[in-house]
């Protein structure tokens, strides 16, 4: 049972996410919901290193649920928050270059690489706390500190892959 937890927490934060669908965005079920799956994100990898349980199923799965939290939310909160012009613009450079990273990993690896950097750990601790903020921290200056240090990331990945340097 204890090789199992981290891959129960991991289909926990998947159904978390679902539950998420049937919440207002920033009502306090949401919140609720929504601070357990970040945190099921972030202790499950740990559990499964402790426990000696790592492994690509595992791997898979916490990618899929990743996948489908990020969208949930998005889903969510997008129609509620005003996104000016120029955010879309920077998130679509900001895209623009992490689907670059990908085409060229692919393109001259043969492999998709997704470097697991500091700086790219730091951007999605910025991005899961962002809902937390946008009530009482004005969105320009909010999202000004995430999409920078998330283009820098970007750019930084970019760099990883296309020397074969490898930062975990």
């Amino acid at each position: 049972m204890a090789k199992n937890i981290a891959n129960i927490l991991t289909c926990c934060r998947i159904i978390g996410s679902i539950l998420l669908l049937f919440f207002p965005a920033f009502s306090v079920e949401f919140y609720i919901i929504y601070l357990f799956c970040g945190f099921s994100d972030m202790i499950d990898g740990t559990i499964a290193r402790k426990t000696n349980s790592t492994s690509k199923f595992g791997s898979k799965l916490d990618t899929v649920a990743d996948l489908i939290f990020a969208v949930v939310s998005l889903f969510k909160l997008l129609p509620a928050i005003h996104i000016p012009q120029w955010l879309w613009i920077w998130g679509g450079v900001i895209a623009t270059i992490k689907i670059s990273n990908i085409i060229w990993g692919y393109a001259f690896k043969k492999q998709f690489i997704s470097e697991h950097t500091i700086m790219n750990k730091i951007t999605g601790l910025l991005l899961f706390l962002f809902p937390l903020t946008i009530t009482f921290v004005e969105l320009k200056y909010t999202v000004t500190v995430v999409c920078s240090i998330a283009t820098f990331s970007a750019i930084q990945e970019g760099f990883y892959v296309i020397t074969d340097n490898e930062h975990t």
